[in-house]
Parts: structure tokens; C-alpha cells; sequence
């Protein structure tokens, strides 16, 4: 269990890196344009991603 839990934030780490690393402006200002948007907005993001992640463990058990 731990060396799953470890491989998949190591997966994390890799794809969070990728976008910085390929485009840096991009990145910069996707989170400029993030930055301004209402708080309820954002954690509906993040709820809507949440949830997609556990729709995608749950079909992949």
C-alpha cells in the first residue's frame, strides 16, 4: 500500500512539473487568470476534480 501511495505521488510530482517546464508563461498566466476568479469558483474546480479522481480509482479497481 505505502509503495502504490509513493509511486502515485511520484506520478503527481512528474505531471506537475511537465507544464511549468515545456510552457512557463503559460503556466505563469493560467495561474494570473486563476488567481482572479471568485473563491467559490476555484473550489468548484477543485471539487470537480476531486470527484473525477474518484470516478477514474473507483473504474479502475
Amino acid at each position: 500500500m505505502t509503495e502504490s501511495v509513493l509511486l502515485s505521488f511520484a506520478l503527481f510530482l512528474i505531471i506537475e512539473g511537465v507544464f511549468p517546464f515545456i510552457a512557463p508563461e503559460g503556466w505563469r498566466e493560467t495561474f494570473r487568470k486563476i488567481s482572479t476568479l471568485p473563491t467559490r469558483q476555484i473550489r468548484l474546480g477543485g471539487l470537480i476534480s476531486i470527484g473525477l479522481g474518484l470516478l477514474l480509482l473507483v473504474a479502475l479497481r
